[in-house]
């Protein structure tokens, strides 16, 4: 299969299915913040990257995720024809992560540490960092991460929260794939270690 037939064709679906909306915004705030993202109500991201129902081509695996980081879209097959369809923040142009891997590890409110070629392009912003700033809501990460692999070596690339929801459909990160954090808890637990991850 080449890879350009792989990405995921919509077709038009007769009704697009939002999973989380904005009307399912708590009361309040948690008291125990730690445990739970901002509340849903604040999502300063276009309504197109809202999860969303959506039909796709019918031969593509079960379970996967694809990413096409053109379209700021991140998939997750969640039946024959079907996924599950998220806005993303993808790297910068220089950065931007392409291939397939898979998810080895998933944490929840992770630790973050730059890494050294982050420090070097702009150690004003991060050598401060260099040992690491642990898991919470002022966490790059957000509040989950999964970890992508390849031949069992670590990518430095992660699916994961943000702290920066407005960069979703931008490419501005470092090289990893931002969600909001309501939406990467949701995928987060759909996802098992193992799961094979493209990104076009």
């Amino acid at each position: 299969m080449k890879p350009a037939e792989a990405v995921p064709t919509e077709a038009k679906p007769a009704e697009a299915k939002p999973a989380l909306t904005r009307a399912s915004a708590p009361a309040k705030p948690a008291t125990r913040p730690i445990e739970d993202p901002a509340p849903r109500s604040s999502w300063p991201i276009a309504q197109r990257y809202y999860p969303t129902e959506v039909s796709v081509r019918p031969d593509l695996e079960v379970g996967s995720i694809i990413i096409v980081s053109d379209k700021f879209f991140l998939y997750h097959i969640i039946a024959p024809g079907k996924a599950m369809r998220y806005g993303v923040a993808v790297g910068r142009d220089e950065l931007k992560f392409r291939g397939t891997a898979v998810v080895a590890r998933k944490v929840r409110w992770p630790t973050w540490t730059p890494t050294p070629d982050m420090i070097k392009r702009n150690p004003n912003a991060y050598e401060k960092y260099k040992e690491g700033m642990p898991g919470g809501l002022t966490n790059p990460l957000g509040a989950r991460a999964m970890y992508l692999y390849q031949d069992g070596k670590d990518t430095a690339i992660r699916i994961h929260g943000t702290t920066e929801p407005s960069s979703i459909g931008h490419a501005v990160s470092n090289g990893c794939l931002r969600m909001v954090n309501d939406h990467v808890i949701a995928l987060f637990d759909q996802v098992p270690v193992g799961t094979r991850v493209t990104v076009y």
